[in-house]
């Protein structure tokens, strides 16, 4: 069974040790994280309604400036083998993830416990960033928003060995950017060098 491509993120910190105390409430969570309090986006600001690039989006109601934070990326806080087990079920063929990782012991289950930030879509040439501070994941404009304008982020979903042959096929980006490379993995597929005669 090969393991689930999952949403990665740019870190801006070094991850906190697994058991370590958040001073605000002292409590830990199940996998022993920080209970922490989330960053909830305005009512005013952003809103989940139908995406032309994919199911559902998130879109700005109004004028949002580049190094806002908008909102965190909420759910389940579980291993990699449990987001696995969650989705072993899952055909190869389905490219629908909410699983965000977010280092090498945890991963947050978006379809589990989560919240609007699990829609905000993919694209190559994005209007906001994810960002791993403290083993959370936030969503920032990277760029000023307009109001209607649909956010996103680029997923890098990481390959794998196991991957099948048609991955790229399966995790076809359709954001329609000059810039695009026509996938939601990362790195881009090389090309292939002609053969030398």
């Amino acid at each position: 069974m090969s393991r689930r491509p999952r949403k990665t993120s740019r870190s801006r910190s070094k991850p906190a040790p697994a058991r370590k105390r958040d001073g605000k409430t002292g409590k830990t969570g199940k996998t022993g994280e920080p209970a922490v309090s989330a960053i909830v986006a305005r009512p005013d600001m952003i809103r989940v309604r139908r995406s032309r690039l994919h199911g559902r989006g998130v879109f700005a109601l109004r004028r949002i400036r580049k190094g806002t934070r908008i909102i965190e990326y909420l759910g389940d806080r579980v291993t990699h083998h449990e987001a696995d087990r969650r989705y072993s079920h899952k055909p190869v063929e389905d490219n629908h993830t909410f699983l965000f990782i977010v280092d090498r012991s945890t991963v947050i289950d978006g379809g589990a416990s989560g919240n609007d930030a699990r829609y905000i879509n993919h694209s190559c040439d994005p209007n906001c960033e994810s960002l791993i501070e403290d083993r959370r994941v936030f969503i920032e404009a990277i760029r000023t928003i307009q109001p209607g304008d649909e956010l996103t982020y680029d997923y890098q979903i990481g390959r794998d060995k196991e991957d099948p042959p048609n991955v790229d096929e399966i995790y076809a980006c359709r954001c329609g950017a000059g810039s695009c490379r026509g996938s939601m993995l990362w790195p881009p597929r090389r090309k292939s060098r002609p053969k030398a005669s």
